[in-house]
């Protein structure tokens, strides 16, 4: 049996004026061929999990590509199309019996705003009949098109995504049993006019828990594979948005009922999907009064993980101007000041104007740097291997990357753009983060893969950045209106 086994992962900030280019896929994944196996086989991927079903039914696997970039702008139109011919050529050359597809749903490119969509569809141009499985995040924006153009598909259960393994595992499952004839998977999808805010889609904190344990109730129940979608509010395309999919034995209606019956409950609950924020200033004073730590403050507005700039200074001043002590800071992306400080050298002394890097005019704002004064304490290769729950095994690279002690503040400052969903960030960098009173971290909810177990207290501060959780201060054009928040509902 020939598989055919890729991925191509992109969640596009349609607001961020971070590029992505090739460069950016390469920075943080890309692999070709045998290198496929080599590096994701034995990882908390859906890959890894598609890799190990393969081997286990003794099939030819066929690995073109393997890519994921750190989420931003939207996808050059070139890179796109390198991306998806490189999948595409294998499929134009010989017959194969299974595709098992590692995607993301909220890809958008210059010339193409249903990234998934549009490479589902030229696969099926190429081999209309070819079964495929997918497996989508849980911030998929799902579209009628890629649910049409495959054969079973299943997103993540877990924010942050510690299933990865698992729904691969799950869906490559389902297809091998099709392909046995011991199962007729039929899908049905639907949506709701629901932007769900970021913040609020914690798979521990309601009202996603309860629609995640819906979703494992209906698979115990018979279902094969059933997904609640939050949805990714940072790409202005039409569909954006909360969504469902089921996938059932033979009965569309049993499918369809399930959707519905999550829909209906998201929608009952949608105002628990609104992030209710306070004044900066608040929150890191309120963060001076914890006496033991480590403290976890989350610069959540300048979240790499959604397409942040990661070079936003408004939180970490504050922080500064309060004057808390003890404070680790995961991470500045300023590649310049990382420069500075090599050339600088180990145990020496530095003045930088660090980070503002980034001008953000889809929020009207440009870069204010933080001008400190501090000495070098680690300058590293950036190249480490993840150890946590999520992404467990996978090769990290943030480039050169230095520590800046400033005294009050140490800060992790990087070459290539990371969010800090594992202690690594710290522990290659010198910084041991259990002995820190506070942990500054560029991110929304994937830090709990490996900081929440270290935390006394989690204070969210609202700065500003394009992943804000502010609606009002993002200009949307693409997207369905009415849609809730942005339009009124009458209440639940």
């Amino acid at each position: 049996m020939r598989v055919l086994i890729a991925m191509m992962k992109h969640e596009t900030n349609t607001f961020s004026p971070v590029p992505t280019n090739l460069e950016r896929f390469k920075s943080w994944l890309y692999c070709t061929g045998q290198k496929v196996i080599d590096d994701l086989g034995g990882t908390n991927t859906p890959t890894g999990a598609y890799i190990d079903n393969a081997r286990k039914r003794g099939c030819e696997m066929v690995t073109p590509i393997a890519t994921e970039a750190m989420p931003s702008g939207p996808v050059q139109r070139d890179v796109y199309e390198h991306i998806v011919e490189a999948i595409l050529s294998p499929l134009k050359t010989q017959a194969f019996d299974a595709a098992l597809l590692d995607l993301h749903g909220a890809m958008v490119a210059e010339h193409e705003p249903d990234g998934e969509g549009g490479l589902l569809s030229r696969i099926r141009e190429v081999q209309p009949d070819l079964p495929i499985a997918v497996t989508l995040d849980l911030h998929c924006n799902l579209t009628k098109r890629m649910v049409e153009n495959c054969t079973a598909m299943i997103g993540f259960k877990t924010y942050p995504h510690v299933d990865m393994y698992d729904v691969g595992d799950q869906i490559a499952q389902v297809l091998f049993r099709a392909l046995e004839g011991r199962v007729n998977p039929v899908m049905a999808w639907d949506n709701r006019p629901v932007l769900a805010q970021t913040l609020r889609m914690g798979s521990d904190d309601a009202p996603m828990a309860g629609l995640q344990q819906m979703t494992r109730d209906l698979e115990r129940g018979g279902l094969p594979a059933v997904t609640f979608f939050g949805g990714f509010p940072m790409a202005d395309m039409t569909d954006a948005g909360v969504s469902a999919v089921a996938v059932a034995d033979g009965d569309h209606q049993t499918a369809l009922l399930a959707c519905r019956s999550l829909l209906d409950s998201a929608w009952e609950s949608r105002s628990e999907f609104v992030y209710r924020g306070r004044p900066l200033e608040e929150a890191v004073r309120e963060a001076g009064e914890h006496t033991e730590g480590p403290v976890l403050l989350l610069d959540h507005a300048d979240n790499v993980g959604s397409g942040g700039t990661a070079d936003v200074m408004a939180v970490i001043r504050e922080v500064h101007r309060q004057g808390l002590e003890d404070v680790a800071v995961g991470a500045v992306w300023d590649p310049v000041a990382v420069q500075m400080m090599r050339e600088t050298g180990l145990g020496n002394s530095v003045s930088i104007a660090l980070g503002g890097r980034s001008e953000m005019p889809s929020i009207g704002r440009i870069g204010e740097p933080f001008s400190v004064e501090g000495r070098v304490v680690s300058l590293t290769d950036g190249i480490w291997t993840v150890e946590g729950p999520m992404y467990t095994g996978v090769r990290v690279s943030t480039g050169p990357t230095a520590v800046l002690d400033t005294g009050r503040m140490r800060i992790v400052v990087v070459s290539y753009h990371h969010e800090p969903w594992d202690t690594g960030i710290f522990s290659n960098n010198g910084i041991d983060p259990a002995r820190c009173r506070y942990l500054l971290l560029k991110s929304r909810i994937h830090y709990r893969a490996g900081f929440a177990p270290l935390a006394r207290a989690t204070i969210t501060c609202d700065g500003y950045g394009v992943t804000t959780s502010r609606y009002d201060e993002l200009t949307y054009d693409q997207l369905r209106r009415p849609i809730y928040p942005l339009d009124s509902f009458p209440d639940p």
